[in-house]
Parts: C-alpha cells; sequence; structure tokens
C-alpha cells in the first residue's frame, strides 16, 4: 500500500474502533468486594449483573427462595428504571439456583414480575452462589 492510503485506512480502522467503544456505557458504580458495573449499556441494550436477593444494605433477605426471588426481581427492575427501561423491555434472563428442587416455587414469584411477556430463560443448578443466597437472577433488555 502507499503511505496515503495506508493512513487512511489507518485513520478508517480506528474512527471505527472509537465509534463502537462510544456505544458502551459502564453504569453505576462498584460496590465494595462486587469487581464488576451494574449495568452495561451497549447501543439500545442493558447487560445487567446478576442480581441476589439483597436489601438496600446488601443483605439476603429472610424467608428463602421466595423472598429472595422477589427481591432479586426487584433489584433487576429499579436497575432496569434506572436506565431508561422497564420489566416489559427484559429480553432473556438466566436464573441462577442453589437447589434445583427449589425452581418451581421460584417459578410461582418469577411470573408475577412477567404479566405481559415471559422473557427467554435458562435455569442452572450451582454449587453455591455469593453470600450464600438461593439464587441469582441476571438480566438481558432493550431500553424504551
Amino acid at each position: 500500500m502507499r503511505p496515503p492510503i495506508a493512513a487512511a485506512v489507518t485513520a478508517l480502522l480506528l474512527a471505527a474502533s472509537a465509534a463502537r467503544a462510544q456505544g458502551i456505557q459502564f453504569v453505576g458504580t462498584e460496590v465494595a468486594g462486587r469487581p464488576f458495573t451494574p449495568v452495561v449499556r451497549v447501543d439500545h441494550t442493558l447487560y445487567l449483573s446478576g442480581q441476589l436477593g439483597t436489601d438496600s444494605t446488601g443483605k439476603l433477605v429472610p424467608g428463602g427462595i421466595r423472598a429472595e426471588t422477589r427481591q432479586a426481581l426487584l433489584n433487576i427492575k429499579k436497575l432496569l428504571e434506572q436506565n431508561g427501561s422497564d420489566m416489559s423491555h427484559v429480553a432473556k434472563c438466566t436464573v441462577y439456583m442453589a437447589d434445583m428442587k427449589e425452581w418451581a416455587t421460584m417459578n410461582e414469584v418469577y411470573v408475577t414480575m412477567f404479566p405481559d411477556h415471559r422473557p427467554a430463560r435458562s435455569a442452572f443448578g450451582t454449587t453455591g452462589l455469593a453470600l450464600d443466597g438461593r439464587l441469582e437472577i441476571e438480566c438481558i433488555g432493550v431500553l424504551k
């Protein structure tokens, strides 16, 4: 390649890379001891980090799988609303459970938070979760 053409190609590649990087926003701040961002926005898509059934102090709510499922979903709802979306714009959820025997009970609560649609979903059993939680839920949503 002739030098001016090589320089032009390099400039275009750098501009395209910068445009892609501008489409990614890391929203929120890291919480002590948790090395991740709560929400990452890529263009019109929101990727939420997994949410436990924790209250505003960061402690698990008492009451087992029902209470933790409800609180995890309320935490997701809050993050979505803070970032221009809502539960009706959730496209995909992944549920990690400490005990798959609690799957039906988790589902009883889960469906109440999605009255108008059912996002695509996967559920996995684990050998343990942070804070000894019963479940963790992560979601992908889009902006309203």
